[in-house]
């Protein structure tokens, strides 16, 4: 029992140290006159729209360019949880 408690234990400590790492970087994705800028964490930043795009235009390209942001960010997560050598329990 007191070795599942230490698993647990030690996966928790490398998920805060990998949840540190990562809101220490940034992803920006530009498209379509719009630019999203989003931690590792994938807390969002900062959203530029270019001024000359119509309320229309902004809703049908906003959808497709805050999901290309979260892609980045989830292959920057995944990179990072590789580099870090994974999660125990998880191979």
């Amino acid at each position: 029992m007191f070795e599942k408690l230490k698993q647990f234990k030690d996966l928790r400590d490398k998920a805060k140290t990998l949840q540190n790492a990562l809101s220490g970087k940034t992803i920006t994705e530009e498209k379509n006159g719009i630019k999203i800028i989003m931690d590792g964490n994938m807390t969002v930043k900062s959203v530029a729209i270019q001024t000359e795009m119509s309320r229309e235009e902004i809703e049908k390209k906003l959808p497709d360019t805050i999901n290309e942001t979260i892609k980045k960010t989830q292959r920057l997560m995944a990179e990072e949880m590789k580099a870090m050598g994974g999660l125990p329990g998880m191979n």
